[in-house]
């Protein structure tokens, strides 16, 4: 019995990694960009330290804000054409669009909570 223990933790814990934010496409960004709507697209990488933190921030924020804003995050390895098209320079970056879908705000590294709530709400998010 105790060898299986460890076994099943490491699954349960690997099947709650799993559980994060999927990476977003190009049409899902796109899709969001046009939605009518603000949005926050996080471009990171599942094995960065801060893009690691950010995860549940970002899926809490995606439950929280579903129908009012789109949450959105990119995994660089995944979607290997979003850091290009965005000119991303480092991990994690946030890009912050209006409703018009235009890029309003940029910010590169951790961003906690608060700090990407305020720029909702400064979109009018509510």
């Amino acid at each position: 019995m105790r060898r299986v223990l460890p076994v099943l933790l490491l699954f349960l814990t690997a099947a709650v990694a799993r559980a994060e934010l999927p990476s977003a496409s190009d049409a899902a960004i796109d899709q969001a960009r046009v939605s009518g709507k603000p949005a926050v697209v996080d471009l990171g990488a599942r094995y960065c330290i801060p893009c690691k933190k950010m995860a549940p921030i970002l899926e809490s924020l995606a439950t929280e804000y579903r129908g009012k804003a789109s949450v959105l995050f990119v995994d660089v390895n995944e979607n290997q054409s979003a850091p290009k098209r965005f000119r991303v320079q480092m991990i994690p970056t946030q890009i912050f669009f209006d409703a018009r879908g235009k890029e309003v705000k940029r910010h590169m590294g951790f961003m906690d909570k608060a700090e990407i709530v305020k720029e909702l709400n400064a979109l009018g998010v509510r």
